[in-house]
């Protein structure tokens, strides 16, 4: 058998880095997690057989029961035949099925959907159709996703009127909704009615046919509308269209994207990159609304967009340009609130209504969460802000309910919800296990990068890290080692980027030294130190390091991989100092739990704190909180709960409680608490029902002691694979950041990540 040559040799790092991806830790991107006990051989019994029987005749009896008894009801189907993938075309089903995977990938992060991604070998649309109905029954809902046109609205077309589960082709829909949303507060801005604005519509892919029927039904008219293919403008002369487009031929005798844009009031773009110049802006009336979402380049670039027109109101389908127009915001939100009611069907009510929900969401006060993520100072309501961000975490708890509700309005609703106040709750809650602060952590980072020195740059995990953060755009780093280690390992890595490269030990490093040898000296002659002690310290890597960012070399600091902790805090506290007002250090941990994220303190430094530590510690926690854009529910932790043990333990914690109580009164914390009482608010309420946490989600650890702290982010870490970023250091004058004896790659990125944003921080302290 001849086997093809491979061409792995000439792909670039980032698809090397991708297909690693894919790969491990396990091939793919998902996988089935059982949801039920099965440890014993009765939870195997009821499992299979032979319990499951009941189950089966149940529904046997009564179909509808599979909701109640199987994972139907949070179960959608991901389908496609590969005929029309991203940018990438036809490249069959097999091929397809990475992305299938994400797109499941992103219903349980953003929606806590469950998926199974399908890929049909078919591209004949009788087969096709006929495969889904088959395998249907299995499924809550069907997204059909990357089938072309048009053979894409025959088959959602047929699948909707002969399935009585909620089916969507997203390509068509979601770019249709979101982009709505953006269209009706794009016109309030611009004072213009829907039903007298010019439209020009660049596409006529599926996606550009839904975006102009949806507008349409918002009061969009159809003479108002010009729409155009590769071709050119789509006239109702012209021969050989198909129906869809015959749909919004226009009897105006024009045949150029230049003559449809003269006068036109909004530009949409579902086609190709720049094939709008800026003689068409020009052309186009007052406050123009132009939404170029061809990706990955739109029609016309924007920051061209906005130097052409101080008057547009732009729109892309980047994430690096304001008002993203990204299918995210709507696919995970949509079905969430059909499965929720059990819809037969997505209907034009229900897109309506997400359409309104997302415009409505826009125009509210923007959680401070949001306005970290981004690097704003105030999100509001206006040009650059017309949709809602990705990172919004109220999403979940807005459109799904609205869809919802329309859902019940309009008749397709088979299980309607009664109670809408505990349905919101629920949605919040399955948010829990999603990792979105990691995602906000890296895109606050990316705003604003800083200079980050890693000290052991010399090892392997390490450096991978820096050329990390350095691809991604979040840190320039500065690479501190033996010189020819790290040219070495940059080698094996294909780390070729420009980035620099000292050797403290070696002598081109020589004046730097003596500057920082001389500076630290006068700093402390008059504490036993001499120059040469000076100057031999200055060849450590940590006190070299240490004086980089002390003088504003670097603006940032990562050590400790290679070290233990107390050996690297030391030249820390020696040379960079506490931050004004503070009186000790202290670190935390962030813990991403199910419950959502975990702020552990103090893992790494106070041995056994005194009730005064715990107070400060408990303050400086809460700082970091509130950094990353959460408010903090803080538990103080003890082995007894509110005085029932005299024991110094406890009664520090409850001493430390007691003045943050009565000096802190805006700080919501309480204990001495377990564990156990802290986290399960039930438990809380029903015992303690005067406890300022009863009915509040803690988010907050303040342990007794180092013990116990460590123990349990460490526990958590293995035991439940809970990730971990930290220690973060908290009260140095300096972003200083120590990580642990041998963090991982993904560690040492997080941890970069925390130092340019507590470096962004103390920037503005300081300005």
């Amino acid at each position: 058998m001849q086997i093809k040559p491979t061409h792995m040799s000439k792909l670039s790092k980032h698809d090397l880095e991708a297909l690693a991806y894919h790969e491990k830790p396990s091939p793919g991107k998902i996988q089935v997690v059982p949801t039920t006990k099965y440890a014993s051989q009765r939870d195997l019994a009821l499992a299979y057989s032979p319990g499951v029987a009941a189950p089966c005749l149940a529904i046997e009896k009564n179909p509808s029961d599979a909701y109640k008894y199987t994972a139907k009801g949070n179960l959608v189907a991901v389908i496609t035949n590969g005929t029309a993938v991203l940018g990438l075309g036809n490249i069959g089903a097999e091929a397809s099925k990475p992305v299938m995977e994400g797109k499941g990938l992103l219903f349980k992060i953003f929606a806590d959907i469950d998926v199974f991604d399908i890929e049909v070998d078919t591209e004949n649309v009788e087969e096709f159709i006929q495969t889904v109905k088959n395998i249907a029954p299995t499924f809550g809902g069907i997204n059909l996703e990357d089938i072309k046109a048009p053979e894409a609205f025959e088959i959602e077309k047929r699948l909707k009127e002969e399935l009585d589960i909620p089916v969507m082709h997203d390509d068509q829909h979601g770019t249709a909704i979101i982009s709505a949303a953006a269209l009706l507060n794009a016109l309030e801005i611009a004072e213009k009615n829907i039903k007298d604005v010019q439209i020009v519509v660049s596409g006529a892919g599926a996606a550009a046919i839904s975006c102009t029927r949806l507008y349409q039904s918002f009061g969009a008219k159809r003479e108002n509308i010009v729409m155009l293919d590769s071709k050119g403008v789509i006239r109702d002369d012209r021969d050989h269209l198909t129906s869809q487009k015959a749909e919004f031929a226009t009897h105006r005798k024009i045949d150029t994207l230049d003559e449809a844009m003269k006068e036109a009031d909004v530009f949409i773009g579902l086609s190709t990159s720049d094939i709008v110049n800026p003689e068409m802006l020009l052309s186009m009336a007052d406050n123009p609304i132009v939404f170029a979402m061809a990706n990955p380049d739109p029609e016309i670039k924007y920051h061209l967009a906005v130097k052409t027109r101080d008057d547009i109101i732009m729109a892309t389908g980047r994430s690096d340009t304001p008002n993203q127009v990204n299918n995210v915001l709507g696919f995970p939100f949509i079905f969430r609130g059909a499965l929720d009611v059990r819809a037969t069907s997505i209907n034009e009510e229900m897109k309506k209504a997400a359409v309104i929900a997302l415009a409505e969401l826009a125009k509210e006060p923007v959680p401070e969460q949001v306005n970290i993520a981004y690097g704003e100072t105030r999100l509001t309501f206006g040009k650059d802000y017309i949709i809602p961000k990705p990172f919004d975490p109220r999403l979940i708890a807005a459109i799904p309910p609205a869809v919802a509700k329309a859902a019940i309005d309009s008749g397709v609703a088979l299980a309607p919800i009664t109670n809408w106040e505990t349905y919101e709750d629920a949605l919040l809650e399955r948010m829990g296990s999603d990792n979105k602060i990691v995602r906000l952590l890296f895109n606050r980072a990316k705003l604003n990068p800083k200079r980050v020195v890693f000290a052991e740059a010399d090892q392997l995990n390490v450096l991978k890290a820096a050329q990390i953060v350095l691809e991604e755009g979040m840190a320039t780093p500065i690479l501190l080692g033996r010189r020819d280690e790290i040219e070495r390992l940059m080698v094996e890595l294909e780390f070729d980027d420009e980035v620099l490269i000292i050797d403290p030990k070696d002598d081109e490093s020589s004046i730097q030294k003596n500057r920082y040898a001389e500076i630290y000296w006068k700093q402390q002659q008059r504490k036993g130190v001499t120059l040469f002690a000076a100057q031999k310290l200055m060849r450590e890597r940590n006190y070299f390091a240490a004086m980089m960012v002390n003088e504003g070399d670097a603006d940032a600091l990562i050590s400790g991989y290679s070290s233990n902790y107390g050996s690297v805090v030391k030249p820390m506290l020696n040379l960079i100092g506490l931050a004004p007002g503070s009186t000790r250090i202290a670190t935390t941990n962030i813990m991403i739990t199910q419950r959502g994220p975990m702020f552990l303190s103090d893992t790494a430094i106070n041995i056994n704190p005194t009730a005064n530590d715990l107070i400060k510690i408990a303050q400086m926690t809460s700082g970091v909180v509130k950094m990353f854009g959460l408010e903090p529910v803080m538990a103080m932790i003890s082995y007894s709960n509110f005085g029932s043990s005299k024991d110094k333990t406890a009664t520090k914690v409850r001493e430390a409680v007691s003045y943050l109580h009565r000096r802190h009164p805006n700080l919501l914390v309480d204990g001495e608490l377990q564990t156990d009482f802290a986290l399960n608010s039930d438990m809380l309420k029903a015992n303690f029902p005067f406890s300022r946490l009863a009915n509040k989600k803690v988010n907050t650890l303040i342990f007794p002691n180092l013990e116990s702290a460590n123990i349990t982010y460490k526990l958590l870490k293995e035991l439940n694979k809970a990730e971990s970023i930290g220690p973060i250091m908290m009260g140095l004058r300096k972003p200083v950041h120590i990580l642990q004896l041998g963090a991982s790659v993904d560690e040492i990125v997080n941890m970069t990540a925390v130092a340019v944003v507590d470096a962004q921080q103390k920037e503005k302290t300081v300005n």
